[in-house]
């Protein structure tokens, strides 16, 4: 039986938009924003008309896939984002879902296969055990939402870089494509999934994954918006072919960055 596919809903405009111009206003953006970064710049790079909803919702999404390429144009694979102390994590840490906490999936650890596919040499399932004694590696990071907060967390794991040296992934394949128990699904681009920050979590702030952050697995990485951070991961896979994501395909920014 298929899983029901939750009801997506509009796309958030103003979120949209300030998603892109937060983006292409950061210090090492602006020579670029300042040619583009006004209404008519944008629309004409975007071919679009602004004069009513469905060409301004047009409009932003053009503007979004424009600043994909900027992002991953300006990308340092080994830039490292900033980290902190314990004492500034937030406490609580909040659940974040498409969903209310109390409809978050219950994942068995105990029966948990994870599944691995695409452009991999070795492709069988991976228990939680397997993966756990995989070497470790922990961080305390920055969340940042694009609903405009933020929330600092200990995540511990191993080097997503580490696992899929292991699966024998084609690292020159475009993408990484997530699926999860909740339903989301989720991609990212290649240098970011070898990027050294970038973690597949088992732990939260020293003890196992809650369910609220993504037991039994959550992707970690602070380089990226939170909604690029895909929880209750069940199978990775590799491709060249674009995956797109449950927000994504909705309009929002692909490329995501932090």
């Amino acid at each position: 039986m298929q899983p029901i596919k939750p009801k997506r809903p509009n796309i958030d405009r103003e979120s949209l938009l300030i998603d892109v111009r937060r983006e292409l206003d950061m210090p090492a953006r602006r020579l670029f924003g300042k040619r583009i970064l006004t209404l008519g710049g944008l629309a004409m790079l975007t071919g679009c008309s602004l004069s009513d909803n469905t060409s301004v919702e047009n409009f932003l999404v053009k503007v979004s896939r424009i600043n994909d390429s900027v992002q991953a144009w300006l990308f340092d694979p080994t830039r490292l984002a900033p980290t902190y102390t314990e004492a500034q994590i937030t406490r609580p840490f909040p659940f974040n879902g498409f969903y209310d906490e109390d409809e978050a999936p219950i994942v068995d650890g105990s029966d948990f296969r994870l599944k691995v596919s695409g452009l991999v040499q070795n492709k069988r399932p991976w228990t939680l055990p397997e993966l756990s004694a995989l070497p470790k590696a922990e961080q305390i990071t920055r969340h940042i939402c694009v609903e405009g907060w933020s929330a600092i967390g200990r995540w511990g794991g191993t080097p997503f870089s580490e696992f899929l040296k292991r699966v024998g992934a084609d690292t020159s394949a475009r993408y990484v494509g997530f699926k999860c128990a909740d339903n989301y699904y989720e991609s990212i681009d290649m240098p970011t999934a070898l990027h050294p920050q970038t973690l597949l979590t088992f732990t939260y702030d020293g003890q196992q994954l809650p369910t609220k952050y993504g037991y039994p697995m959550k992707l970690r990485m602070p380089t990226k918006l939170g909604y690029k951070n895909p929880k209750y991961v069940t199978e990775i896979f590799v491709t060249n072919t674009y995956p797109g994501g449950y927000w994504v395909d909705q309009g929002y920014n692909w490329f995501g960055g932090s």
